[in-house]
């Protein structure tokens, strides 16, 4: 336990780090963007790089890998749908709920944390886990939210429209690119010269602090940007099942197919199942804001599964055998 702590301290303690210095304006509430800017288009993407170009493309693409964990995801988030979905939380609160309770903080959280906890060879799983995100498990959430307000709005649009504009969304963001470049490299035995490199280095060391630092500072921007207050009720619930019923049903897939003979390993389903286990993608916050849903409940789901985590996740792994 005490390893594990040693590594999962210093992380969710940048957490709060981040959290404190916005908070008490240390850090400028209008300095978050350019932060979270850095860590998108620069740091982040420099770090998957470097992992797709030296991963094996069928660790990073891994079909068994892929289809374990988005069955899992796909369940996670009809059934959260459907014990969420009130009166109170329409449809569209709903899909965003769904999409906090399916989408773990694998890109600013997850990659660091991950490596630190099982070395290099966590990377391939956790990218799987990342693209699978991007592109379908918030593809489908938006969709269904969309697809509620064009019907609201007397069927203008369709939910057709949304999933492709949602794709859209996915291709505009630089880590699936930068997973591709680094396959790319892989595949073709490319290395880049040495001041890029060096350069590509610099920026990849930066973004684990950084990106844990930010994610702090944007759940509080988060929640001070919250348009209605949430009853606990309406959000604990829903953290409880990105905590506890996401990795559970990971795990369940996960060594069914294991069981039946298919290619997944136990390291493989150790890091598919930890992955589940994270906290709730802070971005989904932002999301919710544009999308105009209850973004107070979703900056509250997102707060109180990142509090929860440092235990459920921790526990976990210690639970599961990790040995860092």
């Amino acid at each position: 336990m005490q390893a594990i702590l040693s590594v999962t301290v210093p992380f969710f303690a940048l957490i709060l780090c981040g959290y404190l210095a916005a908070k008490n304006g240390v850090l400028a509430e209008s300095a978050i963007p350019g932060l979270n800017g850095f860590v998108l288009f620069f740091a982040l993407p420099c770090v998957l790089f470097r992992f797709g170009m030296n991963t094996p493309v069928l660790e990073l693409l891994n079909p068994v890998v892929l289809t374990v964990y988005l069955a899992a995801a796909l369940a996670v988030v009809f059934f959260t749908i459907a014990v969420t979905l009130s009166p109170r939380v329409q449809l569209k609160d709903a899909a965003f709920g769904a999409l906090v309770a399916a989408f773990p903080n694998t890109g600013f959280m997850g990659v660091p944390l991950l490596v630190a906890l099982l070395g290099q060879s966590a990377a391939g799983p956790v990218i799987c886990t990342i693209l699978a995100d991007l592109f379908v498990t918030s593809s489908l959430c938006i969709a269904l939210a969309r697809g509620h307000e064009a019907l609201s709005e007397g069927g203008s649009g369709s939910t057709a429209q949304a999933a492709l504009q949602a794709v859209r969304g996915a291709l505009s963001n630089p880590l699936p690119w930068s997973i591709a470049l680094g396959a790319l490299a892989s595949i073709s035995g490319l290395r880049l010269p040495g001041p890029v490199d060096t350069v590509v280095k610099m920026l990849a060391d930066a973004a684990s602090p950084v990106a844990l630092f930010t994610i702090g500072a944007v759940l509080w921007r988060a929640g001070q940007h919250a348009h209605t207050r949430t009853p606990v009720k309406l959000y604990l619930p829903v953290a409880l099942i990105k905590l506890f019923v996401h990795p559970l049903l990971v795990f369940l897939l996960g060594a069914a197919a294991h069981a039946l003979g298919t290619p997944i390993s136990s390291a493989q389903l150790l890091v598919l199942t930890l992955a589940a286990a994270l906290p709730s993608a802070s971005n989904v916050s932002l999301l919710a804001e544009r999308y105009g849903a209850d973004n107070g409940r979703v900056a509250r789901i997102i707060m109180a599964s990142t509090v929860l985590a440092f235990v459920s996740f921790t526990l976990l792994a210690w639970g599961l055998g990790v040995r860092p």
